[in-house]
């Protein structure tokens, strides 16, 4: 009951499955096993086995799960009249989260198709380049599908979205095949329509290739994160793009020799105006954007040392959900949501002397019978009375009244709080001598409420539980565990090995805090392996640099908007960078290889950038286009840091191409890495 006696709770506990739990450990075991290298040839079958029904159990356990929350549900709104009642636990929170998911993967299918279908009508206004891209984008997305479930990869909230962003990365390639065909068609309306198809083949798989690799160390550099939902939604997309890849260069072309060649398409196409006034700026104004591009990487990286990644799980949730409300009024008004437990351990005692137990004895028979009809029947003398020492409750309580006056704890429980009650009604502290009688006194079905969860006789321990206040806007969990660490050690002078510090919150801030050193190493990774595969395909470290440039400038402004924004970093958030790097360069790979063949063509570099402009330019344009609003479907999850990580990650697709279309050409006309050559004829472009 709340203190101000306005808000209660009624606490239900689901029926224990150690069915299920037992499953688990073996399976877990048997893992273990495997990984070292020492399992036999049955015991890898066991963990098949084991696994197989492991999953069958729990598929058939969160099923009834759902049912019962289903029904408590419909018990609640039945009385909701009376007042504003809300349902709240790990359980229901689970069963809401498995909701979202599959609402999630059925909402960013639905509203990327839909959005495809008409980008794809404003782009072409031609049904076959609207239906051959689709063909593609519907084939890898079920053969994806059909991957994942053979696999057995669970879908978590993070990797949710992976259908999406697979659907707007196989239209992203096709889009580039679509162009480059129709070009071809424009530039040589007499050649044979299989040799079009073979000729925008040849020439765009090799940057295609590379932009598809460049994506997939994007992705894959998620795998060195330590937060497992990351990894798996890191090695989902990194099989996903090799998938698009092979779609877009067998499918699409297949479907397209079929179709045959379409009358009129020579004549087609126009300036794109956004790409050719970006080609104007670029080349009356380079000075400006190379400074103004170096006033926004200021600007971002201070922005950058201002990131923060505390953040509260309650809001992961928009206010009106349900988990939202619940969480939030259990830990303003009922002592906090996420637990956190202290465990005392203490030294083991000599049994107590016969003189010791003899006196004990003779004071329960000289109990009157109304209190043995009031507390219950007495037990048989036991050692484990005399485990009630004043000098362990004494500690109990020292460290239970240090912990309750933390900022950011609620309630706190542990022995301390019934011995306490006690001696409110004895009207003084308890002696050795009354803390064993009370022990002994005490019937069986209260010590397994009262004592059992917060004493293990057996194994010399003590437990503190508290719950923290996990909705504070200012609450510092690793500063809050640190203080409890360094409190106990040093104000309360118990040694280090005598006590630790576990709980729910304890996992939560290890994670939390593993988010910079995991962006940090995702980051690494990627910057490394796309700065190879530029120098591979390119052969040169000039032309490597100018190609990844712009893109570290999207990555740096975005993550410094967070830092200035006080949007802290979440399992979410931190894929946003490397997946910036790995999906916007292949705006500069497309651009840099049209760039290098159309030099050696015009041997003049203004002319061969407002070439660029108006074709590869228009591609880079509509895929990037694509990219950004199909990123921004993610803002209709109830999950809000993928509200974040769509928004975010749009915003800096959209950085991306504006450097791609401005700073990379400038870096290419002031440095000049193709050097000083003249035209040559070249047939095809």
């Amino acid at each position: 009951i709340s203190r101000d006696a306005t808000t209660t709770a009624l606490q239900l506990n689901l029926k224990e499955q150690p069915q299920l739990r037992e499953l688990q450990k073996r399976k877990r075991l048997l893992a273990g096993r495997v990984r070292a290298g020492v399992a036999s040839t049955a015991e890898r079958a066991q963990l098949t086995q084991a696994r197989a029904a492991y999953a069958m159990l729990k598929a058939e356990l969160d099923v009834r799960s759902h049912q019962t929350i289903g029904e408590v549900r419909s018990v609640i709104a039945r009385y909701q009249q009376h007042g504003q009642l809300y349902l709240g636990g790990v359980s229901m929170i689970a069963d809401d989260m498995i909701t979202f998911i599959k609402k999630d993967l059925l909402v960013f299918g639905i509203g990327v198709f839909v959005f495809l279908v008409g980008m794809l009508s404003i782009i072409f206004r031609a049904a076959r380049w609207v239906l051959l891209p689709l063909a593609s984008c519907v084939y890898a997305g079920l053969l994806m599908i059909g991957l994942l479930g053979l696999a057995g990869w669970q879908v978590t909230v993070i990797s949710s979205n992976f259908i999406s962003l697979m659907l707007i990365l196989t239209m992203s390639m096709n889009i580039h095949l679509v162009v480059r065909y129709r070009q071809l068609c424009r530039d040589q309306p007499e050649s044979m329509h299989h040799e079009l198809v073979a000729r925008t083949v040849r020439k765009m798989v090799w940057p295609c290739l590379y932009t598809a690799l460049t994506t997939i160390i994007a992705f894959s550099s998620l795998v060195v994160s330590d937060i497992k939902p990351v990894i798996d939604f890191g090695w989902m997309m990194s099989v996903g793009l090799a998938v698009t890849f092979l779609t877009s260069f067998l499918l699409f072309p297949t479907l397209l020799l079929v179709l045959g060649r379409s009358p009129g398409e020579a004549t087609t196409g126009s300036t794109l105006w956004v790409t050719a006034a970006l080609s104007r700026l670029t080349a009356r104004h380079g000075t400006a954007i190379l400074v103004v591009s170096g006033l926004l990487a200021a600007t971002g990286v201070i922005g950058i040392t201002r990131l923060e990644v505390e953040n509260s799980f309650v809001n992961y949730f928009s206010n009106d959900t349900e988990i939202y409300q619940g969480l939030k009024l259990v830990d303003d008004k009922l002592g906090g949501t996420t637990p956190l437990d202290i465990l005392l351990s203490f030294d083991s005692l000599p049994p107590p002397t016969d003189n010791v137990e003899e006196e004990l004895k003779g004071a329960l028979e000289e109990e009157d019978d109304l209190d043995e009809l009031l507390l219950g029947s007495i037990s048989s003398g036991s050692k484990d009375d005399y485990w009630f020492t004043p000098t362990r409750v004494e500690r109990i309580k020292a460290v239970h009244d240090y912990v309750s006056d933390l900022y950011g704890v609620g309630q706190v429980l542990s022995l301390a709080s019934l011995i306490r009650v006690g001696e409110e009604i004895n009207q003084g502290e308890f002696d050795a001598f009354e803390l064993a009688l009370v022990n002994k006194r005490m019937p069986d079905t209260l010590k397994q409420t009262m004592i059992a969860p917060f004493v293990s006789i057996d194994n010399n321990e003590a437990r503190i539980s508290l719950r923290i206040r996990d909705s504070l806007t200012d609450l510092r969990r690793n500063e809050l565990l640190q203080s409890i660490q360094n409190g106990l050690t040093g104000e309360l002078g118990l040694a280090a090995n005598s006590f630790e510090v576990t709980g729910l919150l304890v996992l939560y801030n290890n994670m939390l805090q593993s988010l910079f050193s995991s962006q940090i190493q995702t980051l690494g990774v990627v910057m490394l392996g796309i700065a190879l595969m530029l120098m591979v395909l390119f052969r040169s470290v000039v032309l490597a640099l100018i190609g990844i440039v712009p893109n570290l400038l999207a990555a740096a402004v975005v993550l410094g908007l967070m830092g200035w924004g006080g949007i802290p970093l979440d399992m979410m958030t931190i894929t946003i960078a490397s997946i910036t790097l790995g999906i916007a360069v292949d705006n500069s790979i497309h651009y840099i290889y049209r760039f290098r063949d159309e030099y050696a063509r015009r041997g003049d570099y203004p002319a061969t950038l407002h070439y660029c402009h108006a074709n590869i330019g228009r591609a880079i344009f509509y895929t990037a286009i694509t990219i950004i609003i199909g990123f921004s479907i993610l803002v209709l999850s109830n999950f809000l840091p993928t509200i974040y990580f769509g928004l975010l990650t749009a915003l800096a697709m959209a950085i991306a191409l504006l450097a791609a279309l401005t700073l990379l050409p400038k870096l290419i006309l002031l440095l000049r890495p193709f050097g000083s050559a003249a035209p040559v004829a070249v047939n095809t472009p």
